[in-house]
């Protein structure tokens, strides 16, 4: 290839859209160090910081979605859209991209459709089970729709590709033997440890299940890695007296449960679970099938269409993961978790399941048919 290669994405709103897109960008450069990015975001939005901070430049565009909490409100939107519109061809004629990749959210929309009508190739990346209103327009246009699920409702089935989503790479290449995992954690090797995540953020819904189970936990002799969020840390902490010693939060009196606001070294404490209890966001289920280890999901009910149940779903179909509702939480919580926890056949099962959706070469795989597509 003579001329510099120019690449054009655009995908945020949430990191579940601003990661893939990073991930795959990644891994063009890799290829072709001197080729040239340039991502369209949201103004106002995560990308726009988090782009930069990846090497990559970004230009912002006015777009919101539709506020379905204040109809009024999205009166200025079909304004917004078309100046968006403009602002996108604009950028993409004077870039002049040989193709573009869409991840989803807001911005992704006018981008995407812009450098189709410009005679662009372009392709779509979508994270969830679910498709997202921009994908599920766009994809009409793409030429091809890479998926983190086989059947992606809403897509055209001949342009679907099943190549899951990008994942960081730390959690592909950092993953260790469970015993030592839990021996660098502080923990037991011979007991059975459980990790609880419900995103950056935390989740509360988790928080009050475990809450309502630790004496149930320390009668069975379980061992917790508990990652609250920033939101309810503090005061966890403090209902479970526990001290604290330096950055590590340690019970009073021994390692049995293990709280923190925030868990950097992620790897980690995949590594050393033997059960884990999760959200189900899109990025996080892709995490988990690499992670292998039997998991329940408690999917986040007010996600965009509901997707969150969706994609734990198709765990669920394929025996790789067992589900306990939102609102079914004090019935079902620890029931359901202790049928995993006693039963080391259904937690084989139920890694060895999770294979069918463990896509660690996704970046890989994408830019491979990328190139497959435009060659």
């Amino acid at each position: 290839m003579n001329k510099k290669l120019k690449i054009l994405l655009s995908g945020g709103g949430t990191g579940g859209h601003i990661f893939p897109a990073i991930a795959i960008a990644d891994e063009i450069k890799k290829r072709f160090p001197d080729a040239e990015f340039l991502f369209i975001g949201a103004n106002g939005k995560m990308e726009m910081e988090k782009v930069p901070q990846a090497g990559y430049k970004i230009e912002g565009i006015d777009i919101a979605g539709i506020d379905r909490g204040n109809m009024l409100s999205n009166l200025g939107l079909p304004f917004k859209i078309l100046k968006s519109l403009s602002k996108s061809k604009r950028i993409i004629k004077n870039f002049a991209p040989d193709f573009a990749v869409g991840t989803g959210g807001f911005a992704s929309g006018p981008a995407l459709y812009e450098a189709s009508k410009l005679g662009i190739p372009i392709f779509i990346q979508e994270q969830n089970a679910h498709a997202g209103v921009t994908n599920k327009i766009l994809s009409k246009k793409a030429r091809a729709v890479f998926t983190a699920y086989p059947k992606v409702e809403g897509f055209p089935s001949e342009k679907i590709k099943f190549l899951g989503n990008p994942i960081r790479e730390n959690i592909i290449s950092g993953m260790q033997e469970t015993a030592q995992a839990k021996e660098k954690m502080g923990l037991d090797k011979d007991k059975l440890t459980i990790l609880s995540v419900g995103g950056s953020l935390g989740s509360r819904t988790l928080n009050n299940g475990w809450k309502e189970n630790l004496e149930s936990l320390k009668e069975k002799g379980y061992q917790l890695i508990w990652q609250t969020g920033k939101l309810d840390y503090k005061e966890i902490v403090d209902s479970c007296r526990l001290t604290v010693d330096g950055n590590n939060q340690q019970p009073a009196t021994n390692n049995q449960i293990q709280i923190k606001e925030f868990i950097k070294d992620m790897e980690t404490a995949y590594s050393a679970a033997d059960v884990i209890v999760s959200r189900a966001g899109a990025i996080a289920i892709s995490e988990l099938a690499v992670a292998q280890k039997p998991v329940l999901l408690v999917p986040f009910p007010f996600a965009a269409e509901d997707h969150q149940t969706k994609n734990a779903l198709n765990l669920v179909e394929k025996n790789a993961a067992k589900m306990v509702k939102d609102s079914e939480m004090q019935e079902k919580f620890w029931k359901t978790l202790s049928e995993i926890c006693e039963n080391e056949n259904v937690r084989k099962e139920m890694s060895e399941n999770l294979k069918y959706f463990a896509k660690p070469n996704a970046a890989k795989e994408i830019v491979d048919e990328i190139f497959k597509v435009i060659k």
